[in-house]
């Protein structure tokens, strides 16, 4: 019974928390603190900490930490298959109507007035981390003292590789951090 009710609990979770993380906070809180109990405020707040200092979504974490606290690995599975299942039913159906209608002048006219929408808001999301590494996440300026040298060094050399000799960019991107670590530590002395 608190197997399905933990799936039950963490699937309106899932299905009703659109907007990301933040957003479904209100929704996590009543349903493990005012509706079920299952958590005090306290231990609420230890709950979103440490799906914060955790990888991937605060709906999954949270789920999966409230499940092992009250049900163990079963109503972890199920806390979790309960928070990720409304996401896979609607991405089922998205796709089933896609493909059924793909053919259509206003689902294509729909797509390629996305488009330039999505490339602009990965430009913008590239140039803020551009701005926050060659110049520390201050105003840009031209100022040669204003600019992180080794940084820009580190970018354009990675760059360069990934470019030329067509490296995996996972690797380059060990590969800078590895000569970032090595570097920096001589240059802040």
């Amino acid at each position: 019974m608190i197997l399905l009710k933990l799936f039950w609990s963490f699937f309106q979770i899932g299905l009703f928390s659109f907007g990301g993380g933040y957003a479904a906070m209100p929704l996590i809180q009543n349903q493990i603190v005012n509706i079920n109990g299952w958590l005090t405020m306290s231990e609420f707040a230890d709950v979103i900490t440490i799906s914060q200092m955790t990888p991937g979504p605060i709906g999954i974490n949270s789920a999966t930490f409230v499940g092992i606290r009250i049900a163990g690995i079963l109503g972890a599975l199920a806390a979790t298959i309960g928070c990720v299942l409304p996401s896979c039913i609607i991405v089922l159906i998205l796709a089933y109507i896609y493909y059924k209608y793909r053919g259509l002048s206003t689902v294509q006219a729909v797509l390629n007035g996305l488009r330039p929408a999505v490339i602009a808001m990965i430009a913008s999301a590239g140039l803020a981390l551009i701005i926050l590494a060659f110049w520390n996440g201050q105003s840009v300026s031209f100022n040669i003292k204003d600019i992180d040298i080794i940084a820009v060094t580190i970018f354009f050399a990675a760059l360069v590789i990934l470019r030329r000799w067509k490296i995996n960019p996972v690797l380059i991107m060990i590969g800078a951090g590895v000569v970032g670590l090595c570097v920096y530590p001589f240059v802040m002395q």
